[in-house]
């Protein structure tokens, strides 16, 4: 069996982050999202993975490389545009060959990994298996439904009017069938050669495709919000290790990752919380669930609840939160201005001014 790995979006919804980097490589508990998909498919025993790349390629594969360090060999496929999931599929082809595979969308996060899924499709091996999870608004998502018995009679791409509330998440496995399946469908209303309408070509033929709704946690990374409840996942899970140097000033509480070369003085860390290599953090508070990445400087501040990028500082900022600061910010306090009011008052005016 082989991967496949999307990595060729724009990351539109995570400007102004993804206009200088891709959305696969914002780090998550200061590791890449993308690493961790690259992971759960080295884990499933999945060596061989194509990885489809975009206006991004270059950053992508300077991070990745030939995959060794995760266990794998990796083979770039260059998309033209981000044209569909089936068309990253379709374009595909020469790499995937007849083998099975698993597709694997590069900004999507599934705490557990994949290792039981792909060991389920391998023992039973329907045409195509698609995972599938319970969301609060479907209309953003591709939607599966399900008859009486569980078997999945019909999907949808982003419907107006949802017929379930279950939504595909981002990983599929597939048979060699699907490749007549993206063949035979056209681009929908986004100019898009849409999965779920390949996934529909196969049930209107009469194709077993089977589904396995997940209970634990899965999150599209696509958005700011998103990408912060999917840090506070990943520490949550963390344990403590202080590697850096810590003064004697300084208190840390709970779990606390300081990294070899970073350094704290005078400040309280609570976790959970990672400091990066080569972070100096002095005289500032940092928070729960914060990761703060290598070369950054804190200095007289509070943050908690936030990612920050490499080569970032943070200079006398009375608190910060919810927040996902990009690579070489810096953010200080605005220089002091007049403090004036400016009035236009009619006659027999009252007017309360707070100072």
């Amino acid at each position: 069996m082989k991967a496949l790995v999307l990595s060729g979006g724009a990351g539109t919804r995570l400007r102004p982050i993804t206009h200088t980097s891709a959305k696969q490589l914002v780090p998550v508990a200061n590791k890449a999202v993308l690493f961790y998909g690259l992971e759960s498919l080295a884990e499933a025993g999945i060596t061989e993975v194509g990885v489809v790349v975009g206006e991004t390629a270059a950053e992508i594969q300077e991070a990745v490389g030939d995959g060794s360090k995760f266990g794998l060999r990796i083979t770039y496929i260059p998309q033209e545009r981000p044209l569909g999931l089936a068309h990253a599929v379709l374009i595909s082809r020469p790499f995937l060959g007849d083998d099975d595979f698993v597709m694997y969308l590069g900004d999507n996060f599934v705490v557990g990994g994949i290792a039981g899924l792909v060991e389920e499709f391998r023992t039973h091996r329907p045409d195509a298996q698609i995972m599938l999870t319970r969301v609060a608004d479907p209309r953003a998502f591709g939607v599966a439904e399900l008859d009486a018995a569980g078997r999945v009679v019909r999907l949808e791409e982003k419907p107006r009017r949802p017929r379930s509330d279950l939504a595909l998440v981002g990983v599929y496995l597939f048979t060699p069938l699907i490749h007549e399946a993206v063949r035979a469908v056209q681009p929908s209303w986004r100019g898009e050669l849409e999965i779920t309408h390949a996934l529909q070509h196969l049930l209107d033929s009469g194709a077993d495709v089977r589904s396995s709704v997940i209970h634990g946690y899965w999150k599209d990374t696509g958005n700011v919000a998103d990408m912060l409840e999917v840090n506070r996942t990943v520490l949550e899970g963390v344990e403590r290790r202080i590697d850096g140097q810590v003064d004697e000033t300084s208190e840390l509480v709970g779990r606390v990752v300081v990294e070899e070369g970073a350094r704290i003085t005078g400040s309280r860390i609570v976790g959970p919380v990672v400091v990066g290599s080569g972070t100096v953090i002095e005289d500032s508070y940092v928070g729960p669930f914060t990761s703060i990445s290598e070369n950054c400087r804190i200095s007289d501040s509070e943050l908690e609840f936030s990612i920050v990028l490499r080569d970032s500082s943070i200079a006398g900022v009375g608190r910060i939160e919810n927040s996902l600061i990009g690579r070489h910010v810096e953010v200080t306090t605005a220089p002091p201005v007049p403090s004036a009011h400016r009035l236009v008052l009619g006659d027999h005016s009252k007017v309360q001014i707070r100072t």
